[in-house]
Parts: structure tokens; C-alpha cells; sequence
């Protein structure tokens, strides 16, 4: 790997014989594990400047039509998050001479309070190319972490590490992107960058994305490093503030989110299905049926393919799918369970798939035959697909690789829950191309989601779950039990799809938060939380859900057998107390009576008690003493699974069924309540504006 300096660059046919699909990572991490922002890219012209306002990539626009460009979303890293993001060099247009990848931050917050700022390019073997680290971030809300340039036929990395006060707002002007300006707010959102409207019928695309999150909007000044905000002159009346849409070349088609009434007469009557899976019996008869719809799926669909492939490294191109295909090997032929070839200007690209189901686990040997085979014949990956989730540093399968080879093969991994994740974002959120794509897509998801299907994502806690339990039971589990180590791991795999499946619904980012301090791995932190297991008896995670007022808890406590869901509410600064509590109750009138409200004074905990007693009295959560509140801590406890599976009675269902709970019962009426409080607040038009301050 090429390690970078700001301001160096080195051509990426240097580096790797196949550099014509490449994957840009751009990660961060924070001590509080909390830190976050949003990853861009900008095709620029011999100018310097985007030919459209198309040419911008972020969340609101995640994908080019000729899938030159994909924003892949967020992965958990050991002290962050890493925003991958899909290149295909061969297919970026002649006129475009430059590709600009930066991230944003937002809400006040700057890249100084992140740490380990760093992008990365691999090709789509999966190798790491290059890296360059950042290290002098401090007050800039948008940065420039590196561009790709061409150089006659060849493309080039530079490493930039130009930062930005103004936010990702001013970036986007600086290179020739159109932004609103919400006056007095001072901000505004990604939406106000508006795409191209192709005649009267474009429609917004807030009808088919997740809500955007908010930009600085200051108008930007250019400059070699970091850019200033510019103080407003004029002494006219502001206008009143307005909320600009984002809008789109072509409208997506998406789902509703309630079924159309159903014209059956009882409730026997099941409606028929491109994809039945009531009469599958066997473990095979599973996994080729479900290899067979999933393949076939993403080469009608486009939009779900690339998807699927963009991460792999493969081109954006004309797909086929195949199962059941004998590859010679030694004596015996194989038969990997799918191929996947992508053709793209005459090359292909080619991936063996090796398909799991209903929990079977992946066998190394089966896997290593396969890595085998593709080296050979010269194909690019092999891609594993079961019902578990990889974790960093934990592989699924080990195989080895023949370092003498000069054809190199990825390995990658998906679990059916990431396919229906991504499933479900396109048909319920961003849109495909056309209804009969967005019907698809609903049949596949609803196969996977049988419960005969096998594909139900992870649902089996492994066998450490219960000598774990008992041990815990009786206390007789000691610290460095590596069967603590390995309920760690399973938990790890719980809380990631229930990301998956969360963000699916709510069309959100939404992430498992990792505390940790600089210099752990992912090993040595699964260490301490199996130690902290061993001697408190409880599994803790977090989440963070784009859109809610706070991080989301999880405590399994194994001693009791409960489940605790929490959020903390801080407190205004300078807020009156009991004006606190009364808002709060108003936020709450919907949520459960056995909603426990705890008061946190000053870090610790105070007055306590259930919502349906606090109703009539707000003023009995306030401490006696006077002491300072700092916020409120909101949690509802239910019991956990016995089992260690997915059935009604199993912990893997109870966690999922009181995240959901938690989750539309509280987060979900305390978010539309500040969404409404923002509304009613909204600041009057005044004679003289207020200056924005330098940064906002």
C-alpha cells in the first residue's frame, strides 16, 4: 500500500494491473463513538466546475445512471464508521475530467472533534492501493480528502486535504452547484441542492428518500485551504425563511408502505406468489431456491444488482446471472450454488457464489475449492452468502491464498439481511426505475421474510449461549472464558442486523456505536466486554438512528432476565426545571404508561418513576435538593428470550421486538414532537438581519 502526503499523487495503474473499478473508503472515528458525517462526489469538467447539478453525489443522490458513481453507505468500523463508495472508471464520461470525494459534517460540528481521518483506495480485489491520513482538521465542517484525475488515458490519485468552514454548502458552490440560502436559520439542507428538472413532470425527490440531514449554508469563498464564512452586508429585510426541495431528472417508483386493501374473501385465501415458498422441505431444496430467485432478481433489476456487485468491485454493465454450474477441479467437477458475470466494453467480470441457509454454516474446504477454481479461470471473486453477519477481525471462513498467483481473487460476504436491507431501501425509499422492477423486488422481499424460506438473517446465538448463561446463573463463569468471547461475537452480529433491518424500515442510517479507546482492535475490545460479561452479567450496545434525539441503549441483563431499551434527553442550558418536565410529558402523552423516566443530575441519577405516575405530578421527577438537571434518561424494560434462537420465545426475538417497541412507542413521538416545536418556533422576518457567525 502507497501511504500518501497532502499534496502527492501516483497513478493507479502504478499500483495494480486492474484499477479500472475502484472502491474509495473514507473513514473517522471518536472517543464518545458518535461521530458522523457524509461522504460526496463531484464530476467536474476541464473547468473545474460540474457540468449540471446532477454531477453532485450524496445521500439524496446516492448513484449515477451509468453507475460510474455509487455511494455503498456506512459500515461500523472499531472506533467509527467507514463510508465506502463504488468508482467505475471506465465508465465515468470523456468530458469529465476530475472526481472530487469529500465529506460533511453537520449541526455545529467540525472534523477536529474526529479522529483518524483517513480515505483509502482498493481495487476491486478488495486490495488496499493507497492511504492518506489527515491530521490537522480543527474547525472545518466539510473536507476534500482526495480526487481522481485523468491523465490522457490513465487516472491518477492526488491527495487533497482542503477543508472547508462554510460546510458541505460552500463546497458545492465552489464548484458550481446552485444552493439556497435559508437566511436566518442558518442552515439549510442537502435538498436545496437541486438536480436537473427534465420538463414539467419531475417530482420531488422527497417522495422517494430518507429525510436529509442539515447543511451549513453559508455562501462559500474559495481558497487554497480552509475557506471563511463571509459576513452578510446587505441591510434589507430577510425574507421569510422557505424550505427548497430537492428535485429529480426522472421519478422513482416506490411502494407504499400500507398493502392495498385485499379483495380475498377470508383469511385463507393466500395470495399468489412469483416466489412460493410454503412447499420447501429440505435444506437444499432452500438454498437453490433461494440462490435462483435472489440471482434472477438482481439481473432484471438493475438498480438492485448494482447494488448488490458495486461493493465487489464489479463494473457497471450488462448483467447474467446462472446456478448450478459445473466448473472442472481435479477429478471431480464442482458446482458452485450461482455465477455472476457483468459485461462491460467487452471485458467480463465473474464471481462464484457459495449460498448457506436456515443458519448452516459456511464450509472452509467448499469455500477454498472455489477460491481455487476462480484463481485458475481467471474470475475476480467469490462472494459467501449465508444467514450470519461478518464481523471485522472474525472471519467466517478461513481459506488460504496462494501468494505466487498473480491473479488475485476476493472473497467477500453478505448476509440475507443485508440483501433484503438494500431490497427494502429501494422499493420503500429511493426508488427503482420502473413498477414492474419495484413489484420484483416486493416478491423477493417477501420470500426472503417467509418463514420456511431459510433466509431470515441471523437467528441462532451459537452453542456458548446457554453454558454461558448458566454459568452466569450460578457463578461459576471467570473472566478469559472464550465462550464469553464468542456470546460477545454472536451479540456483536444481533445488534449490526438489527441496524440493517431498522434502517430498512425507517430509511434511515442507522449504526451500532463502538466506544473504545485509540489503539484497540476489534479483538481486544470483544476481550473486555466478555471480561465486563463474565463480572456484571450484561450485554451492552448501542445504536445510533438518523433522525433521534439521542443514542439508542441496550442492556441485556442475563442475572434478571430483562431487557432495557434507553435514550437520554439533555436539558437546554439555562431551561427552567420544571419547565423542562412539563415539555417532556407533553412529548410523551402517547408513549406507554410503563415508560420509566429517571432524571440525571449532574452525570448521576436522580428522582425516578413510571410515566403514568408522573402524568399527573411532572414536578415529582425534580430532585428535593435544588440540584442542577443535566437531562432525562426514558427506558422501558421487557423480559428476555429464554432460547438462544429466533422463535417467539428465543432473546434474538425479544431484542428485535423491544427495539421496535422503543422505538415507535418513544423515539419516534419525541422526534415528531421537536420536529413540531421547530415549526411553531420558526423565527419571525426581521428589519435588519443578524450576522451569521464565521463558521456556521
Amino acid at each position: 500500500m502507497r501511504e500518501m502526503t497532502k499534496g502527492a499523487n501516483v497513478g493507479l495503474a502504478d499500483l495494480s494491473d486492474d484499477a479500472g473499478s475502484v472502491i474509495a473508503s473514507l473513514s473517522w472515528s471518536s472517543p464518545t463513538g458518535d461521530g458522523d458525517a457524509d461522504v460526496s462526489v463531484l464530476l467536474l469538467d476541464a473547468g473545474g466546475k460540474v457540468r449540471g447539478d446532477a454531477d453532485f453525489f450524496y445521500y439524496n443522490h446516492p448513484a449515477a445512471a451509468d453507475g460510474s458513481v455509487q455511494l455503498l453507505g456506512k459500515t461500523p468500523t472499531d472506533g467509527g464508521s467507514e463510508d465506502r463508495i463504488s468508482l467505475d472508471l471506465t465508465a465515468v464520461p470523456e468530458d469529465v475530467e476530475r472526481l472530487v470525494v469529500a465529506a460533511s459534517r453537520y449541526g455545529g460540528s467540525r472534523f477536529g472533534d474526529l479522529d483518524d481521518l483517513r480515505m483509502t483506495v482498493a481495487d476491486r480485489s478488495g486490495e488496499v492501493l493507497l492511504g492518506f491520513s489527515i491530521g490537522d482538521a480543527s474547525v472545518e465542517s466539510a473536507f476534500i480528502f482526495g480526487e481522481l484525475y485523468r491523465r490522457g488515458t490513465e487516472w491518477k490519485y492526488r491527495a487533497v486535504g482542503q477543508g472547508y468552514e462554510t460546510g458541505l454548502a460552500g463546497l458545492a458552490t465552489d464548484f458550481g452547484i446552485d444552493v439556497d440560502d435559508e437566511g436566518e436559520n442558518e442552515t439549510a439542507d442537502a435538498d436545496a441542492i437541486a438536480d436537473p428538472v427534465d420538463g414539467e413532470g419531475a417530482a420531488p425527490a422527497a417522495e422517494s428518500a430518507g429525510p436529509a440531514q442539515p447543511l451549513p449554508a453559508v455562501p462559500a469563498q474559495p481558497g487554497p485551504q480552509t475557506v471563511a464564512a463571509e459576513q452578510p452586508a446587505a441591510a434589507a429585510p430577510a425574507p421569510a425563511p422557505k424550505r427548497p426541495r430537492a428535485r429529480t431528472a426522472k421519478k422513482k417508483v416506490t411502494l407504499p408502505a400500507v398493502a392495498t386493501k385485499s379483495l380475498a374473501e377470508n383469511d385463507s385465501w393466500r395470495a399468489a406468489r412469483l416466489f412460493p415458498a410454503s412447499n420447501l422441505k429440505s435444506d437444499k431444496e432452500r438454498e437453490v431456491r433461494a440462490t435462483s430467485v435472489l440471482l434472477s432478481v438482481m439481473a432484471q433489476v438493475p438498480e438492485f444488482g448494482r447494488r448488490l456487485t458495486a461493493a465487489f468491485g464489479a463494473p457497471a454493465g450488462r448483467m447474467q446471472t446462472f446456478t448450478e454450474v459445473s466448473l472442472p477441479h481435479g477429478e471431480t467437477p464442482k458446482r458452485p450454488d450461482g455465477v455472476i458475470r457483468v459485461e462491460r466494453a467487452g471485458k467480463l467480470w465473474t464471481a462464484l457464489v457459495e449460498t448457506k441457509t436456515n443458519g448452516n454454516a459456511l464450509k472452509s474446504e467448499q469455500v477454498q475449492n472455489y477460491m481455487d477454481i476462480a484463481a485458475r479461470r481467471g474470475y475476480e471473486a467469490v462472494i459467501t452468502l449465508s444467514n450470519d453477519v461478518a464481523l471485522e477481525g472474525s472471519p467466517l471462513v478461513e481459506v488460504k491464498t496462494d501468494g505466487r498467483r498473480k491473479h488475485k481473487v476476493a472473497l467477500w460476504h453478505l448476509s440475507w439481511a443485508e440483501v433484503a436491507h438494500q431490497a427494502q431501501m429501494l422499493i420503500r425509499h429511493e426508488g427503482v426505475g420502473n413498477a414492474a422492477h419495484a413489484w420484483l423486488l416486493q416478491e423477493l422481499l417477501h420470500y426472503l421474510q417467509h418463514e420456511n424460506s431459510g433466509c431470515h438473517g441471523f437467528q441462532n446465538m451459537g452453542p456458548a449461549w446457554v453454558p454461558v448463561r448458566n454459568g452466569i446463573d450460578e457463578e461459576t463463569l471467570s473472566q478469559g472464558d472464550p465462550r464469553a468471547v464468542e456470546v460477545v461475537e454472536s451479540w456483536e452480529r444481533l445488534i449490526r442486523q438489527v441496524c440493517l433491518r431498522i434502517g430498512g424500515e425507517l430509511g434511515q442510517k442507522a449504526l451500532p456505536v463502538q466506544r473504545t479507546q485509540r489503539g484497540t482492535t476489534a479483538l481486544s475490545r470483544r476481550a473486555a466486554h466478555a471480561d465486563r460479561l463474565c463480572e456484571e452479567g450484561r450485554l451492552a450496545a448501542e445504536l445510533r438512528v438518523d433522525g433521534s434525539p439521542g443514542t439508542i441503549t441496550i442492556v441485556a441483563d442475563l442475572r434478571t432476565g430483562k431487557l432495557r431499551t434507553s435514550v437520554e434527553i439533555p436539558v437546554p442550558e439555562g431551561a427552567y426545571p420544571l419547565t423542562s418536565a412539563k415539555r417532556l410529558m407533553r412529548q410523551l402523552a402517547e408513549a406507554p404508561a410503563d415508560l420509566h423516566v429517571e432524571t440525571l443530575v449532574e452525570g448521576q441519577s436522580g428522582p425516578r418513576g413510571t410515566l403514568e405516575r408522573l402524568r399527573p405530578e411532572p414536578g415529582d421527577v425534580l430532585p428535593r435538593d435544588g440540584s442542577r438537571i443535566t437531562g432525562f434518561r426514558l427506558s422501558l424494560f421487557k423480559s428476555m428470550g429464554a432460547t438462544r434462537g429466533n422463535a417467539e420465545t428465543g432473546f434474538i426475538r425479544s431484542v428485535d421486538n423491544a427495539v421496535d417497541r422503543f422505538h415507535s412507542h418513544v423515539i419516534a413521538h419525541l422526534a415528531q414532537a421537536e420536529r413540531r416545536s421547530r415549526r411553531t418556533s420558526a423565527p419571525e422576518p426581521r428589519d435588519t438581519p443578524v450576522p451569521a457567525p464565521a463558521g456556521a
